[in-house]
């Protein structure tokens, strides 16, 4: 069976085309699991890297895009075990750097899962939430291409301050 969170992350990638959401659920994800498990970061900076294409941050998504890639080749079989076709996936991940560098305009990317067992449970994860699984160049909203600028960052900077403080009383 494959982490909720995983699937959680497949259905905002392929269904919403959420990539915030996708670096919201994974990253939880990988910090409960120890940080150990670098595969995560690698679908993370994956998505985060999507994120900027779409926005017109160049710069920002060829820099996330080198650093999914560079851990997704390090961590090879991980992603076998994860119901994706790494070799697709690579092939992927390199056609949309040169676009990257090109600064092409961003199109949605879908990520190659060979498992049906996988494939099910995001088909049906995103018709429970209203979606229809896989769907390619949704339109989306102001709101979700700026969601980092939108969002409540309280909860953040009162973390960081916390992270600060303890640093002083060291």
């Amino acid at each position: 069976m494959y982490p909720k969170a995983y699937i959680d992350y497949l259905v905002y990638f392929h269904s919403f085309r959420d990539y915030f959401e996708c670096h919201e659920a994974l990253e939880e994800h990988w910090k409960q699991e120890g940080k150990a498990n670098k595969v995560w970061v690698g679908l993370i900076q994956l998505a985060v890297a999507m994120y900027h294409h779409r926005r017109g941050n160049f710069k920002g998504a060829n820099k996330q895009l080198m650093g999914a890639i560079k851990i997704l080749k390090e961590e090879k079989g991980k992603l076998s075990e994860l119901g994706i076709n790494e070799t697709k996936l690579m092939d992927l991940l390199y056609a949309k750097q040169i676009e990257i560098k090109k600064q092409l305009p961003y199109y949605s990317l879908s990520i190659p899962l060979n498992d049906p067992t996988v494939i099910e449970y995001c088909k049906k994860n995103s018709q429970e939430k209203g979606r229809s699984w896989g769907e390619k160049n949704i339109k989306v909203s102001i709101e979700l291409i700026d969601k980092h600028k939108l969002r409540d960052r309280s909860q953040i900077i009162e973390e960081r301050k916390q992270q600060l403080n303890r640093k002083r009383n060291r």
